[in-house]
């Protein structure tokens, strides 16, 4: 299936797929985002990902004419990219004194806490982009019961490492920003580092596993932190 292309402003255009969120338009999205690497690759100064979009940013105007004939001539379900692998395991303090909303979440599902944990550390989330904040990660697998409306009223400061709930999403606040998803649990783990090359450890198609952890290890991770792990 290939996307439809718009054109935003003269070195702006925008690749749609008009499919469901999975692991197989994630599949076409990075394949086709390597085929356009490799063909314009001195042209593209920029590109952005999305659940079902792919925008690029341009150094120099290219013709839509040229676009559309270029996306026409290819045939990339012969060539889709394997997903990765590797899993991130990220290890979270699910607490009332780390996450100021998991009573309130759990009361709202007419759950119990334990249980709420339980059904959010059980999927193997997939990583489709980053945005919002850098490191923010945009995460696909939440399962459908915990799938809760925004804040209507967003907290001013959300602290770092925060993982939180937000509609059909889950994600972690990498820095201190302001957010309307509902607090559950905190992580130690550092999610962006600009001092480094990478200033990100996961690459989207990866997948991110939730490991619960007491209130002491996550102080002494606090202390000591340690890289990512994984598997």
């Amino acid at each position: 299936m290939k996307p439809a292309l718009s054109q935003i402003t003269p070195l702006l255009y925008e690749f749609e797929w008009k499919s469901a969120i999975s692991d197989t338009l994630l599949q076409r999205q990075l394949s086709f985002r390597s085929k356009l690497q490799q063909a314009f690759s001195k042209e593209i100064l920029e590109l952005r990902m999305g659940f079902k979009t792919l925008a690029f940013v341009l150094g120099r105007p290219i013709a839509a004419k040229e676009l559309s004939q270029w996306l026409a001539s290819l045939t990339l379900e012969e060539t889709l990219l394997t997903l990765p692998e590797k899993i991130w395991q990220i290890p979270v303090c699910y607490s009332d004194e780390t996450g100021r909303d998991l009573a309130t979440l759990s009361k709202a599902k007419n759950i119990s806490k334990e249980e709420l944990i339980f059904h959010h550390t059980q999927p193997l989330y997939r990583l489709h982009f980053y945005g919002f904040l850098p490191g923010f990660m945009y995460l696909s697998g939440l399962s459908e019961m915990l799938h809760s409306p925004r804040k209507s009223v967003p907290d001013r400061a959300v602290p770092a490492g925060s993982v939180a709930i937000g509609a059909d999403q889950t994600g972690i606040y990498p820095s201190v920003s302001p957010g309307g998803w509902h607090l559950i649990g905190q992580t130690p783990t550092r999610l962006f580092d600009p001092n480094q090359t990478i200033p990100v450890f996961a690459e989207p198609g990866e997948r991110i596993e939730f490991i619960p952890i007491s209130v002491l290890e996550y102080d002494l991770l606090k202390r000591h932190p340690n890289p990512p792990n994984f598997r």
